[in-house]
């Protein structure tokens, strides 16, 4: 499927990211389906399957189709890097029953499909109580270490606008999208080619849960693209990467750890659930880098990401082997 946004004049204005931790759920449902597609989580997958026990699977099961796909308005287009689940999941529960109806039909293409869980007036609600079961049971204490991840990509998404401009950034989103003099361009799979909505901007959202990029199923929605998020394969390391020695002998393990690992940004909490340590920590060793001009602290909304500095990327590659 080929669809366009057209992104001319002051639509251009409009780009802009939101984080949504209610398509993070919703999506990481496909991985129920078939664990083989999405490796990068079988970890996460292994640790969380025995809680399925305790949760609705029959509503939850029924919200991906055989297509892998899920119905659009369980993944609203949020407004902001900032989205709480329980507003996202107050706002889903108000849903109007025409809009179930199209979003069921347009994911399930026949009526007949449509499993006898997603039917009925109570329906809407069931779901949203599957939904607040799976994220408080299994979502919700991971979700800053996934949150950071996120923010971290938002913010470098960010940089690269700055930097080199609108569509480089594209460019380095996936090879599935592209931008030209008309607009974006975004090849998902094979099929028809359609225009979304464009004249209220643009939103992009980064996910932990594809494998490439998502767009509405519906052309009627608005104009949103859901990609990988840069760093996903590191989310559920916790060992430290290997560091030179030699630097490991100037600045002690854990601080050339950290170096090694900001070449994307992160915050603290990210890192110390990472590297096993407390954010105490961590904190102090951020504290001793920056001051140090080894690093360069972004404030994201709530959150303070840090990055190696221009000087730390340079020591890393005088260091490094060969």
């Amino acid at each position: 499927m080929v669809v366009r946004y057209e992104l001319t004049g002051s639509a251009l204005a409009g780009v802009r990211f939101a984080i949504s931790p209610l398509n993070e759920l919703v999506l990481s449902l496909r991985s129920w389906r078939d664990p083989g597609r999405y490796p990068l989580h079988l970890s996460w997958f292994r640790r969380t399957r025995p809680l399925h026990e305790q949760l609705d699977t029959e509503a939850l099961g029924a919200l991906v189709s055989p297509r892998n796909w899920v119905p659009d308005f369980l993944t609203p287009q949020p407004s902001s890097p900032l989205t709480r689940f329980e507003d996202e999941l107050a706002r889903l529960s108000s849903t109007p029953a025409a809009t179930v109806a199209q979003g069921l039909l347009a994911t399930y293409e026949t009526d007949a499909q449509i499993p006898e869980v997603l039917r009925g007036d109570n329906a809407l609600q069931r779901v949203v109580s599957a939904l607040n079961g799976y994220w408080e049971l299994c979502f919700a204490p991971d979700w800053p270490r996934m949150r950071a991840v996120l923010e971290a990509d938002v913010t470098y998404r960010g940089r690269q606008i700055a930097q080199h401009g609108l569509a480089a950034m594209f460019a380095d989103l996936t090879d599935r999208v592209r931008m030209d003099d008309e607009g974006i361009e975004v090849r998902t799979g094979p099929g028809t080619v359609w225009s979304g909505r464009a004249d209220q901007g643009l939103t992009l959202v980064p996910t932990l849960w594809t494998s490439a990029v998502c767009v509405a199923v519906s052309p009627d929605e608005l104009s949103t693209i859901i990609y990988l998020a840069r760093g996903s394969a590191t989310l559920w390391e916790s060992a430290p990467p290997p560091t030179s020695a030699a630097l490991a002998g100037v600045l002690g393990s854990h601080r050339a750890a950290l170096l090694q690992r900001l070449a994307a940004p992160a915050s603290s909490t990210e890192l110390a659930l990472k590297l096993g340590v407390t954010p105490t920590a961590v904190n102090q060793h951020l504290r001793a880098l920056r001051s140090a001009g080894l690093l360069v602290a972004v404030r994201d909304g709530r959150s303070v990401l840090y990055r190696r500095s221009d000087l730390a990327d340079q020591m890393l590659a005088s260091v490094a082997p060969g």
